[in-house]
């Protein structure tokens, strides 16, 4: 689908349905593919990953701070508020700069929870999106085909890794929230 893929693919990453690093293989594979129209596709995927933040942000904003608290646990939560509060603009483009596996969803119901101004928000996280995507692009423009020739040589490795740090994130997960959740450790506090 190109560009509007990118778009598509881009709004669900960032919002209903975490796909990471998806934005990027998408990427790489359209740059390899049609080396002219980086520029092009980069926007596209930026536009899509602000759309979907933004999406996440507006939910975050109902939710409020008691949301985040039950979720992280208070001493958590108040840490990254405090944080948050006196870099916020930062903390929102640094996290949408960073690759995968960083995640960026947590800034970003954290910024709506806080009700961070909708303008430094979108300002943040477009220009964080823009320079990781343009980078991303551009390189692609640069070395695509070597890469996509590097990942159709070794798709078998390359797939069962993946399929290797899904599981393992999802059992960390799973034990986490199972013995070690915020929730259980605030009400062994009071």
């Amino acid at each position: 689908m190109g560009g509007p893929g990118l778009l598509i693919i881009g709004i669900s990453d960032a919002s209903v349905l975490p796909l990471p690093g998806s934005i990027d293989v998408f990427l790489i594979i359209l740059v390899a593919q049609h080396p002219e129209d980086w520029p092009y596709y980069a926007f596209m995927a930026t536009l899509g990953a602000v759309a979907g933040g933004y999406i996440t942000y507006r939910l975050a904003e109902k939710g409020e701070e008691e949301t985040l608290e039950r979720r992280m646990g208070q001493n958590r939560a108040k840490k990254l508020y405090q944080h948050f509060k006196t870099h916020g603009f930062a903390t929102v483009a640094i996290a949408a700069l960073l690759p995968p596996p960083l995640p960026t969803k947590p800034m970003l119901l954290i910024a709506g929870a806080l009700h961070y101004p909708h303008r430094n928000f979108l300002a943040a996280l477009g220009l964080g999106r823009a320079i990781r995507y343009t980078a991303v692009g551009y390189a692609a423009h640069i070395y695509g085909p070597a890469i996509v020739n590097i990942f159709s040589q070794y798709s078998r490795p390359i797939l069962y890794t993946f399929m290797v740090l899904v599981i393992l994130s999802a059992t960390i997960s799973l034990i986490y929230f199972k013995w070690f959740r915020p929730g259980k450790n605030r009400q062994e506090e009071k």
